[in-house]
């Protein structure tokens, strides 16, 4: 096991990072996301995330006085609808099967 791949991996938990594995299809394109977790048998990634909460003021019950692209007072606008059931993915990659690892540079 090459421990030094660990550590160096280790050192970018809570950063985007782009994994490419050794497998084939659609997989071998790479895996980008942000790296939650190391150890020596897998790395964790967040791909997708999910939506986040709904703001308070959403129902259009903040003062008027916002203003539209004239300048007059239109009010709040209420925001576009959330899809439901949008939970993120996450995604596991055995250490063993990594080909390459990118990140940015600072």
């Amino acid at each position: 096991m090459n421990y030094n791949i660990i550590a160096h991996l280790s050192e970018f938990i809570g950063q985007t990072v782009t994994v490419f594995t050794t497998s084939g299809g659609p997989s071998g394109c790479g895996f980008t996301g942000v790296l939650l977790f190391v150890n020596p048998c897998y790395i964790r990634l967040s791909t997708q995330q999910g939506t986040p909460p709904t703001s308070p003021l959403a129902e259009n019950i903040c003062p008027k006085f916002a203003a539209d692209t004239q300048g007059q007072g239109t009010g709040c606008h209420k925001p576009k609808p959330i899809p439901h059931f949008v939970i993120g993915s996450v995604c596991d990659i055995p250490v063993d099967k990594i080909a390459s690892f990118c990140h940015n540079a600072i």
